[in-house]
């Protein structure tokens, strides 16, 4: 998220919503506020709208939108870095004192009325700068939490992390600087404690359900018949007994029995209206976007991963090996085995040019590159008594589909990394099936290439890419064990083709 970006969003929406209020303020001068109030006329204290209502709140709001502006943009923020500690520390305590000061002077203005009500006036001043400086100080905390709420959004938000209990607290996040944003919004309209006390617990119950839905609720409900009507079902329940604590917090905070009626008036319709559909719009387009995404990344594995094999086998180093190999054969035996090595050959490079674009192709298709692939190999080696390759693979596939070149690469890494004609070498290839279940492995001896060889530090071929295929085609559905020791490198493959 770019900070710059976000400042100006803050600055102008906050300018926007401090050029409402005075535009309210100008427009109550042709209405009732230019009456006398109730509590003036029973307190026999003279009135003036200028005076005692139009000037007091300008001053108010402005002190709010500006203790806004240097909190926000000029102290806190290097606060919380750690920056010029002292000097911003100052600048905090003065919009404090600044902020107090004016808040307290404008209410001994706009409550005059309240003089009468205490027998002494300088007892009646401390009384009201008291709150004032009061007012001024729940300000500023909360202007202190916004902002350390919006650093943990911006740090949520760059963090690239995935997980269930990130994107968990990021919602939360989002929630509490809602709850704050709509504290600062009412504490700058004047209203009274009650008021901040029904949105802290009906905000916080509304933050609760949402996220209890999203990750809870709806998707244990998808797979039912109606899923909307169990999930409105189950969140009606929780809306009136979540009201039973949340009704009896805010009667003990404001000190009210009745706040436990009112807060549930707006906590029940709250839930049922917002908190409910507004779980269900986010579970819904999330999923929507995950499997868009996931199916883009599929899509994008598979062409890669294509694209990845063929330039891994059709390239002239792959070619030049299998021309020599079928042209020292044909010097050392007769014809008919070099026929046989470019059959096998024509067969894997038609399988690669045209089944290999496929989705999905017979297990049995497959398997015929595979041992291909193989017996081709085993025409380079043949000569050498020290290189064993066996292989144990079924022949009956019934009706089983693979993504194609999915255990190739597994094979190709095997004789990459594990023949050498110098040294002792062996390759086992083991394929069985079970009902739907696919079991592969394949075990092979290592040997160090030399230094001069180009593809010594190279990894084996594919392997990346057949991990990430596996996790993009079957998710949840594989098993993937590779081991290696100083001389041996093992691989074990289960796979549910259902």
């Amino acid at each position: 998220m770019n900070i710059k970006d976000l400042n100006k969003i803050e600055f102008w929406a906050a300018s926007f919503i401090y050029g409402c209020a005075v535009l309210m303020l100008i427009s109550n001068g042709s209405s009732a506020y230019t009456e006398v109030p109730k509590e003036f006329k029973d307190a026999y204290i003279e009135y003036s709208y200028l005076s005692n209502y139009f000037l007091p709140e300008l001053f108010r709001y402005s002190i709010l939108y500006f203790s806004f502006l240097m909190l926000n943009f000029c102290c806190l923020p290097p606060l919380y870095r750690k920056v010029d500690i002292g000097f911003n520390t100052a600048i905090l305590l003065a919009t404090y004192l600044i902020s107090g000061l004016v808040i307290s002077i404008t209410r001994t203005y706009t409550q005059t009325y309240l003089l009468s009500q205490y027998p002494d006036i300088d007892d009646a001043y401390t009384q009201i700068f008291f709150k004032g400086f009061t007012y001024s100080a729940w300000l500023v905390l909360l202007i202190c939490i916004y902002v350390a709420l919006k650093k943990l959004l911006i740090y949520f938000t760059d963090n690239k992390e995935d997980s269930t209990q990130h994107r968990m607290k990021l919602e939360i996040v989002f929630g509490m600087a809602f709850w704050f944003v709509g504290v600062l919004l009412w504490l700058a309209a004047g209203v009274g404690f009650d008021v901040i006390i029904c949105w802290t617990m009906v905000v916080i119950a509304g933050i609760f359900t949402t996220i209890y839905s999203i990750y809870y609720i709806i998707p244990t409900v998808s797979s039912v018949v109606n899923p909307s009507r169990t999930f409105y079902g189950k969140i009606t329940i929780i809306a009136f007994l979540t009201g039973i604590p949340v009704g009896l917090v805010g009667a003990l905070i404001g000190s009210r029995g009745e706040l436990f009626i009112i807060i549930n008036l707006f906590h029940i319709p709250a839930q049922l209206a917002i908190s409910a559909p507004l779980a269900w719009y986010i579970y819904r387009n999330r999923n929507a976007t995950e499997q868009e995404i996931f199916t883009l990344k599929k899509e994008l594995g598979k062409s890669d991963a294509s694209l990845g094999f063929l330039k891994s086998q059709i390239n002239p180093h792959f070619l030049f090996n299998a021309l020599n190999t079928l042209y020292g054969t044909a010097l050392q035996e007769n014809a008919e085995r070099t026929g046989e090595g470019i059959q096998k050959l024509g067969d894997m490079m038609r399988f690669m040019l045209q089944e290999n674009m496929q989705d999905k192709i017979s297990l049995s298709r497959d398997i015929d590159y595979l041992n291909n692939y193989i017996a081709l190999q085993k025409l380079r080696t043949s000569l050498s008594v020290d290189i064993i390759i066996s292989t144990e693979i079924e022949e009956d596939f019934s009706s089983l589909q693979i993504a194609p070149m999915l255990l190739i690469p597994f094979v190709e890494n095997a004789f990459k990394h594990g023949i050498s004609l110098q040294s002792p070498s062996h390759i086992k290839v083991t394929l069985q099936t079970k009902g739907h279940t696919l079991y592969f492995d394949v075990n092979n001896s290592i040997h160090l290439k030399a230094d001069g060889d180009p593809e010594k530090l190279q990894s084996g071929i594919g392997l990346p890419n057949v991990k990430q295929r596996l996790e993009l085609l079957y998710p949840k559905k594989h098993e993937l064990i590779i081991r290696e020791s100083a001389k041996e490198f093992f691989v074990h493959l289960t796979l549910n083709l259902a």
